[in-house]
């Protein structure tokens, strides 16, 4: 997936955590093989050809497409896997996907504290040391040395979404446009699926339209980071 992932997993016995590491990795190396847009032979490549019918298709890649379907029809076309060139391309779904499964992995192992960074999107149960939260870091997008943010987490994940490093690969559906109003987009929310559709589709949608939207599909807690650098979050509480 072109991203470093790190897990950490704490309180549990060294041998088990290494099988269950080599399990997690292992669903992680699937998905890329799987979903990568790079690799010419992936099955997401070869159903886009048409090598691959529709009722032939992977449970994982007919999982993926069926959530990509329900953002885009919850967010009006602004979330979109095929991207304007008319090419399909599942990453604003596989990565947090992904991630989550190599997480859930770590759980049907019986570890109840570990934290998983894909990339900087980031997926955490319960604690590093007894009593303290894990502490989750939203870097500046101005300035790759400082954190704009830092996220006190139990169980949840944080996703963000930003231009500041990959450049214009995101886009909003309903219009093919790459020219966004911010440039970078974050998510609290329970599972990292969740969190990482939600923040692609926050940064497409913009503030005004984006941040009621999110915090009504599942994000805890929201900010973005305007163009002028402006921060704005809002909560399911209420506030901003």
């Amino acid at each position: 997936m072109g991203i470093a992932v790190g897990m950490d997993v704490r309180r549990a016995d060294p041998v088990r955590v290494d099988t269950a590491l080599d399990e997690a990795f292992a669903v992680l190396r699937a998905a890329d093989e799987r979903f990568s847009p790079f690799r010419d032979q992936s099955e997401l490549r070869r159903f886009e050809r048409g090598e691959v019918a529709p009722d032939e298709i992977s449970p994982d890649l007919r999982e993926v497409l069926a959530i990509a379907e329900r953002a885009r029809a919850d967010s009006h076309g602004a979330f979109d896997v095929h991207s304007p060139d008319g090419r399909l391309d599942t990453n604003g779904v596989v990565k947090g996907w992904a991630a989550q499964r190599a997480a859930d992995v770590l759980a049907a192992a019986g570890f109840t504290d570990y934290c998983v960074n894909a990339g900087g999107d980031v997926v955490v149960r319960g604690e590093p040391e007894p009593g303290r939260p894990w502490q989750v870091a939203v870097r500046d997008p101005a300035d790759r040395s400082a954190v704009l943010a830092q996220i006190a987490l139990r169980d949840g994940a944080v996703a963000t979404s930003g231009t500041y490093e990959r450049g214009a690969h995101v886009w909003d559906g309903r219009t093919g446009s790459r020219e966004l109003s911010l440039v970078a987009a974050t998510v609290v929310a329970a599972d990292l699926t969740t969190a990482d559709v939600l923040a692609t589709t926050l940064l497409a949608m913009g503030a005004e339209e984006g941040l009621p939207w999110v915090l009504r599909h599942g994000a805890a807690t929201a900010f973005v980071v305007h163009q002028d650098g402006r921060v704005l979050t809002v909560t399911a509480e209420g506030g901003e």
